[in-house]
Parts: structure tokens; sequence; C-alpha cells
């Protein structure tokens, strides 16, 4: 049977009373995506092909942990949620591993950002038939909502494979 894990929603319920507010503090220092051009990479790159494609504002960054998508015990892509200043828009992120796509499996997959205060997918974006490596979502109008990244992956006759990032919150 599929696991299908995340990784740090625990981190957040060690705070105590706070959890960590969407689009909030300080800019992250060595985020710059210059150097990595218009190439994507698993940290998320803003200014990647794929991201501009998708219309993702240059100057978002990430917020929040990082969480894994598993296939049983096969760790096969990540999920982030990303926040720009400039655009007030939230982003989900998704990027596939290499060893994932190195085995062939064309797979549909769905990027977006939870919002728990609507219970709904916002800034979804679907790709049927795929074997690319690096997803966005659309902008996804949440900074004073409750959200988390969300990522899924699906095979066909496999369980879907879906993970959320931790809850942010306005």
């Amino acid at each position: 049977m599929a696991i299908v894990a995340t990784v740090a929603a625990a981190a957040l319920s060690l705070l105590g009373t706070g959890v960590a507010a969407a689009g909030t503090g300080p800019i992250p220092r060595g985020t710059s995506s210059t150097s990595a051009g218009k190439a994507g990479t698993e940290a998320g790159n803003p200014s990647s092909t794929a991201a501009q494609t998708a219309g993702v504002c240059s100057d978002a960054y990430q917020i929040g942990t990082t969480s894994y998508v598993y296939r049983g015990t096969d760790q096969i892509a990540s999920v982030k949620q990303f926040y720009s200043p400039s655009c007030k828009q939230n982003y989900g992120y998704v990027w596939v591993w290499q060893s994932f796509l190195d085995k062939n499996i064309t797979f549909d997959l769905t990027v977006g950002v939870w919002s728990y205060d609507r219970n709904s997918l916002v800034g979804k974006r679907t790709v049927f038939g795929t074997h690319s490596q690096e997803f966005w979502g659309n902008a996804a109008n949440t900074i004073t909502e409750c959200t988390s990244g969300y990522g899924q992956i699906y095979i066909t006759n496999e369980p879907n494979y879906e993970v959320r990032t931790d809850k942010r919150c306005a």
C-alpha cells in the first residue's frame, strides 16, 4: 500500500498558540534566483521558464516548510508554498525528483494552494499525461487566509499521492 507522508506538520504544533502567518516576516536571505536564470530548481525559481509561463511574480519566495510525496518508500516529489510581496499572491509548487522521472512513468499532476478558510484548492493547475519536473500553481488570492501548498500526483491504477505543506494563517 502506498504511503503518503508529510513532513513538518508537528513543527507548528510545537509552537503553542502561534501559527505561522502567510506572507509575513522578512524575505529569507540567500533566496535570490538570479544565479539559476530561467532554469527550474528543486528550491523553486520564480524566474524559471515554467514559473513565468504560470504568471508567478518574480519576487516570490518560499513560506513554510517543504513536504514530500512518497510512492511506497520512494520519495518522488517535493511540495512548497510561495508568497509574492509585490503581487500579494500565494503559489503552490511541486518539483518531481529525477529518480522518479527516470522510470519514464506518465502521470497527472495537480498543484495549488489549499485554503482552510474555503475548504478548497485555490490557484489550481492540473497537467495531464506528463513527464515534466517543475510545476507552479496559478496565483492564489489567499494571503488573508489559512493555507498550505498542495501537490497531487496520479498514476493510472495507483492511488492518488497527495500532500500539503504546513498550515500558515494570516
